[in-house]
């Protein structure tokens, strides 16, 4: 497994999909990195000489923002938008969805799981809750 600004890359793959391994590389930006680096898009990762991968870290590190960079950046602006208070922010701080989608049903994975609230089961559980409401 050749090693990528600190990302293990899957050597078994061709670079191209390799490369999409590291965050903030996509398909496009891959195939336009490795052409960039000169480097045949068919050969495999392990295929890789010293030299190529060093000419890949050095390309990806001077022109593009990715892996530590972009993740510090994001969470940057996801704090100036909190700060703010734009509704955007207010969605970020409830952990609800951001982009407009519908929470009646669904947005489980922004919500978590589901809590019932209301219906106590069982004599025991039921006491116990009448005790806490007094």
């Amino acid at each position: 497994m050749p090693r990528v600004l600190g990302i293990d890359i899957p050597g078994f793959k061709r670079v191209e999909f390799a490369l999409r391994y590291i965050h903030g590389i996509g398909p496009t930006l891959a195939r336009e990195v490795v052409a960039k680096a000169g480097i045949d898009p068919a050969k495999k990762a392990n295929d890789l000489v010293d030299e190529e991968i060093t000419k890949l870290a050095q390309l990806l590190q001077e022109e593009y923002r990715v892996e530590g960079d972009l993740r510090r950046e994001v969470a940057a602006n996801i704090r100036r938008i909190v700060s703010i208070g734009s509704y955007r922010g207010l969605r970020h701080r409830r952990g609800l969805p951001v982009r407009g989608q519908r929470t009646s049903t669904n947005a489980r994975t922004r919500k978590g799981p589901r809590r019932t609230v209301g219906a106590v089961r069982g004599k025991e559980a039921r006491s116990a809750a009448k005790q806490a409401a007094k």
